[in-house]
């Protein structure tokens, strides 16, 4: 799987255990709705690690406890 599809896959799994949706996420977040919505859609190329923590820090989800699942391990990305 490429990291960025990783990425927004481990996005949607949280936003949806937080009862959230992108307008919610870009709300608290800070980072721009139409950022947030190619990366869900896939639509992106990139994904910055300030991406990630804006989206982690407005969440309460520390960084470690983001990449901590199985399809984000090294061996599954193929970037």
């Amino acid at each position: 799987m490429k990291l960025v599809k990783a990425c927004a896959k481990r996005i949607k799994e949280i936003i949806a255990e937080k009862n959230l949706n992108q307008y919610k996420l870009y709300k608290c977040s800070g980072v721009p709705q139409s950022t947030i919505s190619t990366v869900l859609k896939g639509e992106i190329k990139t994904i910055t690690i300030h991406t990630i923590y804006d989206i982690c820090a407005s969440l309460n989800i520390e960084l470690k406890d983001f990449f901590d699942c199985d399809y984000l391990s090294l061996k599954n990305i193929e970037d």
